[in-house]
């Protein structure tokens, strides 16, 4: 996947039903480890492959909350361009993502609309899968620049509320 780090997407280029680049990751047991370490995570599921096998009865460690949240948000990010501003993420796991496994990313825009502030928001639908099996969907609110000159960021009072 390209990332839009040199540009902003802007709000006037989305409609719904668009659908996002692919993001794919293959996991291993560091990214697995390094993810609960960041996100200061001790519990032994996330770094102790005999802890989750022995006594969790899970097939090998697996990425946690947090980590998964932070792969969705690098997601609309790309997506978005630096000028996005994410105003609520929420997801719900619904299977484990283990080492060895790809992790999928695709999504669509589901909802698209401009509050009172002026302040355009897309409503964003995403998937993380591993093969056929959905681990985790997500549903996220994204703040775009409406003209080039606009920046979500620097609204002050804005009455969004996601």
């Amino acid at each position: 996947m390209t990332t839009n780090l040199g540009s902003s997407r802007l709000f006037g280029d989305v409609a719904v039903g668009d659908v996002l680049p692919t993001l794919t990751y293959d996991v291993t047991a560091t990214t697995v480890v390094l993810g609960a370490l960041a996100t200061r995570d001790w519990r032994p599921q996330h770094h102790d492959y005999h802890f989750a096998t022995e006594r969790n009865g899970v097939k090998d460690i697996f990425i946690n909350a947090p980590n998964q949240a932070a792969w969705f948000e690098r997601y609309l990010t790309d997506w978005s361009g630096p000028r996005g501003r994410l105003g609520k993420v929420g997801f719900r796991m619904k299977n484990s993502v283990f080492p060895g496994d790809t992790m999928t990313f695709t999504g669509a825009v589901s909802a698209v609309g401009v509050d009172d502030s002026g302040c355009g928001w897309v409503d964003v639908d995403v998937t993380l899968a591993v093969g056929d099996r959905i681990c985790t969907t997500c549903a996220a609110r994204i703040a775009l620049p409406t003209t080039s000159d606009d920046n979500p960021w620097s609204r002050r009072g804005d009455s969004w509320r996601p």
